[in-house]
């Protein structure tokens, strides 16, 4: 198996951020690649995508028809991944609120670790930048929440910047997982734990971003709250 590293980013109109964010990815390592799973963005990224794929192997473009979700969009890009030899498969937004400059720590604490999460809160410890105040306690106190119910030794289950090696990948069922915002990211780390792999937490600087709009909303805020049962009954009854 090579060490070949992908990098999925999910983007919607981020045609101010995805030419510096490819070439910020590609610098990190030279074994990382970068697949955008673009969701037919109305303002042209998919496109310039292509163009940059077209001249340079290590960018890759999965375009899908409509607006589908963060959830579908990782769960597609990685078979996208599993259909070819990656090692490490990583989790990054495109806006620069997780710095591509990280990569390489993550792929160092991988070695000790079959998946890796990036953490605003370790060990209580908040590293977020230009947040206002109440979306970072919802951000924080939500966490608490998922550590409570899942029993999830995890300081930042909802974030959104991992590693995973391809063998926790390959033992989850990917068409079982179904959810699509935070509750996603909580998903994918409670079934890779009933799995039996062992997660690591490595600090990073979340910023928030300056170009582009966020994509969070009530409803995905909703779907985490109700996720964290579901998964804990689940895991109960012997479903996970």
């Amino acid at each position: 198996m090579s060490e070949k590293v992908l990098v999925i980013v999910p983007t919607y109109n981020e045609t101010e951020n995805i030419r510096e964010i490819i070439s910020v990815t590609l610098a990190s390592t030279v074994r990382t690649e970068i697949l955008v799973v673009d969701d037919n963005s109305p303002d042209g990224t998919g496109s310039i995508v292509e163009a940059i794929a077209a001249t340079d192997e290590r960018v890759h473009l999965l375009r899908r028809a409509a607006k589908m979700g963060l959830g579908t969009a990782y769960r597609d890009g990685f078979r996208w991944a599993l259909e070819r030899d990656y090692e490490y498969i990583m989790e990054m937004d495109a806006d620069f609120s997780h710095d591509p400059n990280e990569i390489p720590n993550f792929i160092e604490a991988a070695q000790s670790a079959d998946f890796v999460l990036g953490s605003r809160y370790l060990d209580g410890n908040v590293t977020v930048v230009d947040w206002p105040m109440a979306r970072l306690m919802l951000s924080y106190f939500a966490n608490v929440y998922a550590r409570i119910v899942t029993g999830m030794k995890l300081w930042d289950a909802t974030g959104g910047y991992k590693c995973f090696h391809r063998r926790v990948l390959e033992a989850i069922d990917l068409n079982d997982v179904s959810s699509n915002g935070y509750g996603f990211q909580i998903e994918m780390s409670f079934r890779a734990f009933r799995k039996g792999f062992k997660a690591k937490e490595i600090p990073i600087v979340f910023t928030d971003r300056t170009y582009g709009t966020s994509k969070m909303h009530g409803g995905i805020v909703r779907e985490a709250v109700f996720m964290v049962w579901r998964l804990r009954w689940w895991a109960m009854v012997g479903r996970l």
